[in-house]
């Protein structure tokens, strides 16, 4: 340990946002020293996550560190203050750790060539730094605050940074790869903004939440209220309303993460998220934003499974959870297995690996394995920022070589592509939950957990999609890196342009990252140890589970079979070429899983065409009348006044006699009523 544990828990998410601050003052002074600072910021971040690990292993138990007294009204103080455990510096590590990968990536990635070969830089990397540093920032204080309304400033500081970074090319003038907009730049604009739009709905409903539960406990912070659910005397004293009012609060909390972490019906904003650069997918799929919504579900989730004793009606909670994270994670897979756009195949990912956390979550609260599947979710959410952030950036490295995002405009990648093409194999091992990867562990926990709870549905709804799974992570890798290089490539190289590798700094991170992935799994055991006393003074019928770490049983020969069901056909379709299923492809399921179920196409027609024909019927039937009957109106009266104007004569006398007269006649009238 080199930095007090305090010191260290406001350092790492202070730095990245003071070093966002001062981003555009290094870029007047030297673009490089820029670029620099932005790397140094980025492991600095790291480091101190990393410090603080270690105090973690030592002594695993919370740490609430207060700085001041944020909100005094009456007798409630607010507290700007930070919670070191073993979940904050898990996502501490995560935002950090990853990154400061991702920015050292950066450095070669938004670097390119001009049209005499010379290297440019992306004349708006002053923004993008700022952004991707304001983003691990935003993260790290969303997962170190020690209440819930420091973690919803967070939680929008990450909205607003992946709006900006999503939408980062907005400028561009190229044609757009959708007919909808003219230039691509439109498009990104469109696609950062809908990001921001989607995931404001669950916001609303998770600021609801927050401030429900305030009103019935009495208190924001995490720590408090882990003691308040613990206590039947304070359950005994809700009223009625409370009680039921209890399992709205927990779902109106869990509509935030259900809109951050993309799962279903929120789950349409993501693939759009692709529009940034390759960087900044990582960055989200990976290190932030869509692990938002996994945190603070697992941060409530022993909150609640304290109170599902007292309050049984909590346990909607953990059911829906648990069948939302089931069926999200079916249903991306089913449309990852037919995207041709290799980021989009990933992204389709990170839907259905979110699905299997949040089920794994869900289950913590249904199971008396609570241990095992909490410890599941919690480090399957580890292993996929770290696979997920390998595959993305080594995918941008191949975006970077081909010029297309297109695996049709790939192939054959494996010979001028080495190391980009091992590591990238690693990452999808991992992806397909296959041993020894970390990947496969994760899995393998969850898959335990479930079926060991009796969890039977949801194990096979998991088991399913896992064997998708495996088959679209090596339909991705055959079509990118085997077989023979495709047209798109064969005219590059002939225009001179050779796919060589990436440079050495987008090379190292994709190594790290490998080993990591490949190692990984030893980390299980520290994942039991570090949450087992999440579960002390759990009130029965909730019991920590004694499930052996690291099992390898009967189920293991089930998850070896996903291996040969999903990767067998994959091999036999996109690297051997044999089976035509053009007319698979094209028929009703094909055009029903290319459109994504038709959820965009009946969102957009309600909520988008539907929101235009409301405002349109208000112009052309309600404005519209309104203004002819103002404009009626106005005619009406000009005509009253100019008629008015004729009587009047300019002779004082007439005008006197006139006014008299008028006065007699409203006597009379107010005589007579």
């Amino acid at each position: 340990m080199i930095f007090p544990l305090e010191l260290a828990a406001w350092l790492v998410f202070a730095v990245p946002l003071v070093g966002a601050v001062l981003t555009p003052v290094f870029s007047k002074i030297n673009g490089t020293l820029r670029d620099a600072m932005a790397v140094l910021v980025g492991f600095m971040t790291a480091a101190l996550a990393i410090d603080m690990v270690f105090s973690m292993v030592l002594a695993p138990e919370s740490h609430d560190y207060v700085l001041l007294t944020w909100v005094i009204a009456g007798s409630y103080t607010i507290d700007f203050g930070v919670l070191v455990d073993p979940l904050s510096v898990l996502l501490a590590v995560i935002a950090g750790g990853i990154g400061s990968l991702i920015i050292l990536f950066s450095v070669g990635y938004m670097t390119g060539h001009d049209e005499q070969g010379n290297l440019v830089k992306d004349p708006s990397l002053t923004r993008y730094y700022f952004f991707m540093q304001m983003f691990v920032g935003g993260m790290t204080l969303l997962v170190m605050s020690d209440n819930l309304l420091m973690t919803f400033i967070g939680w929008e500081v990450v909205g607003m940074c992946s709006y900006a970074l999503i939408g980062f090319w907005h400028n561009a003038k190229t044609p757009s790869p959708v007919p909808e907009y003219k230039t691509e730049g439109e498009y990104n604009s469109a696609c950062g903004m809908k990001a921001f739009m989607v995931t404001r709905v669950g916001d609303i409903g998770l600021l609801a939440g927050i401030v429900l539960l305030f009103t019935i406990t009495g208190t924001f912070n995490y720590t408090q209220l882990q003691t308040i659910a613990g206590d039947a005397v304070w359950a005994a004293s809700l009223s009625t309303l409370m009680i039921n009012l209890l399992p709205v609060v927990a779902l109106l909390i869990f509509a935030g993460p259900i809109g951050k972490s993309a799962q279903f019906p929120l789950h349409i904003w993501l693939p759009e998220a692709m529009a940034g650069p390759t960087t900044v997918s990582a960055l989200i799929h990976a290190a932030a934003m869509v692990k938002a919504g996994v945190f603070l579900v697992a941060r409530m989730t022993p909150i609640f499974i304290d109170m599902v004793v007292n309050v049984i009606g909590l346990t909607v909670f953990f059911q829906t959870v648990a069948w939302i994270g089931a069926f999200t994670a079916f249903m991306a897979a089913t449309m990852a297995l037919v995207q041709d756009e290799i980021k989009k195949v990933l992204a389709y990912s990170t839907i259905s690996q979110l699905g299997y956390m949040f089920t794994a979550l869900g289950a913590s609260g249904l199971v008396a394995e609570s241990v095992a599947a909490y410890s599941a979710g919690t480090f399957h959410l580890l292993a996929h920022a770290i696979f997920k952030a390998l595959l993305f950036l080594a995918a941008g490295a191949v975006l970077h070589a081909v010029e297309s995002k297109n695996m049709r405009d790939m192939g054959g990648l494996w010979k001028d592509m080495k190391v980009t093409a091992v590591t990238f194999l690693i990452g999808a091992l991992a992806l397909a939950g296959v041993f020894p990867t970390i990947g496969f562990w994760s899995k393998e926990m969850i898959f335990d957990a479930l079926l060991e709870g009796g969890q039977t549905s949801l194990f096979l709804l998991a088991f399913i999609t896992a064997i998708l799974t495996a088959f679209y992570t090596f339909r991705m890798v055959f079509m990118t890196f085997f077989g023979k290089k495709s047209q798109h490539i064969v005219e590059l190289e002939s225009h001179g342009h050779h796919i060589h590798e990436a440079p050495w700094s987008m090379r190292i991170p994709l190594i790290i990252l490998a080993t990591l992935a490949l190692v990984g799994g030893i980390f299980e055991l520290v994942f039991f140890n570090a949450f087992s006393p999440i579960g002390e003074g759990l009130a029965h019928p909730f019991e920590w589970s004694t499930l052996p770490v690291f099992a390898l049983g009967p189920l293991t020969l089930l998850t070896v079979g996903i291996w040969i069901v999903g990767i067998t056909p994959a091999y036999y379709i996109y690297y051997k070429g044999k089976g035509d299923f053009t007319n698979l492809r094209q028929g009703p399921l094909g055009r029903f899983l290319e459109n994504r179920w038709y959820f965009n196409k009946i969102f957009y027609r309600i909520f988008v065409d539907g929101y235009l024909w409301f405002t349109n019927g208000l112009r052309t039937r309600v404005e519209s009348g309104l203004l002819a009957f103002s404009e009626a109106t106005s005619r009406g009266l000009d005509s009253v006044s100019k008629g008015w104007r004729r009587t009047m004569t300019g002779v004082l006398n007439t005008n006197v006699l006139g006014m008299m007269l008028g006065i007699i006649a409203f006597l009379l009238v107010i005589l007579f009523l």
